[in-house]
């Protein structure tokens, strides 16, 4: 039984074919496309509203130059939101889980802003190694761990973003299969387990909407730093 709770994050496979590019595609293909009329649905304005705001808020401590990154930063966005809430239907897979994944996403974002920085600002960037005012004992302890801390960022982004996910999907099967078990013996109990698991489930897509957000923001985060 406790293996069968972690069978959910194995990648489904078809013919031994993995179908995780399957679920990574899919929430491309159910995205509205903004039609040719010059007014457009209510889907569609609430999509744009709703990205436009993302997109303002998110750049608003960056400089002009960080400005580049809003294309990037909202379909990262967007595309994280969809997996997320998709991944808390029945039946379905969540690619999110996956740490192979989120480190794919998480690696290479974080290097493109430390070669920007790099590139651009290399005094500044290699200033953020050494805190002002630091007394010449400490300097090359802190230098080691500040480098640590650096190369740690994108292990936090992808740790964090599969451990918040695996860990609600894991209570939500977790209370389902107690409510199961319960129903036959004791029902009233049951039914006030049911009414946790609805909670729960609701708190399990704000937290899939709020992840989301967060990866991106850490990511303009670092971006600040180096343009």
């Amino acid at each position: 039984m406790m293996m069968s709770f972690f069978d959910q994050f194995a990648s489904p496979s078809f013919l031994g074919i993995p179908l995780i590019a399957v679920a990574i595609a899919l929430p491309w293909i159910l995205f509205p496309t903004p039609p040719s009329r010059w007014l457009n649905n209510r889907l569609i304005t609430l999509q744009t509203w709703f990205i436009n705001r993302f997109t303002n808020q998110l750049l608003l401590p960056l400089n002009v130059g960080g400005h580049k990154w809003a294309l990037l930063f909202a379909s990262l966005m967007v595309f994280l939101i969809t997996i997320n809430m998709l991944g808390l239907l029945p039946y379905t897979f969540t690619p999110t889980t996956q740490l192979s994944l989120n480190m794919g996403f998480a690696v290479p974002l974080w290097l493109a802003t430390v070669i920007i920085g790099m590139r651009n600002q290399p005094t500044v960037a290699l200033g953020h190694l050494l805190p002002e005012g630091t007394p010449v004992p400490l300097i090359p302890v802190l230098i080691i761990i500040e480098t640590i801390s650096l190369f740690i960022r994108p292990l936090a982004l992808g740790v964090r973003l599969t451990a918040n996910l695996t860990a609600g999907h894991l209570l939500i099967q977790l209370i389902a299969t107690a409510v199961f078990v319960l129903l036959p013996m004791m029902p009233a109990v049951a039914i006030m387990t049911a009414a946790v698991l609805f909670l729960l489930t609701l708190l399990e897509v704000a937290v899939a909407m709020i992840q989301a957000y967060v990866f991106v923001l850490l990511l303009s985060l670092y971006l600040q730093e180096n343009v």
